[in-house]
């Protein structure tokens, strides 16, 4: 399933929809779709994303171990996928967030 978040001073971000439902969860909304954040919240659903992204970043560096370098396993070098984090993943939904609060729009998702 693809979300797609849209507002109306910025183009449209499409996200996978078990990522796109774990930032507005972390927004503090209801994963459920469609859905929207009035104008009026949308600069504390950025302030919580924000907030959850650093938290989930020290969650994260507190709980690594040192992982083996999949270089040295033998797995070719097509198979190896890095890991994208969250935070950059969070990237065009924060862009999208701070565009509405300087457009005092909404923002939608379906």
């Amino acid at each position: 399933m693809l979300i797609t978040f849209c507002s109306k001073g910025s183009h449209d971000i499409t996200m996978f929809g078990d990522i796109a439902q774990q930032l507005i969860h972390m927004m503090g909304f209801c994963e459920t779709v469609p859905g929207a954040i009035r104008e009026e919240d949308v600069n504390q659903a950025l302030r919580n994303l924000q907030h959850q992204i650093e938290v989930t970043k020290q969650e994260k560096k507190q709980g690594d171990v040192e992982q083996p370098n999949p270089l040295d396993a033998d797995l070719d070098e097509d198979e190896f996928e890095p890991e994208i984090c969250l935070s950059v993943r969070a990237m065009p939904l924060i862009g999208l967030l701070e565009s509405a609060i300087k457009d005092q729009s909404y923002i939608m998702w379906e």
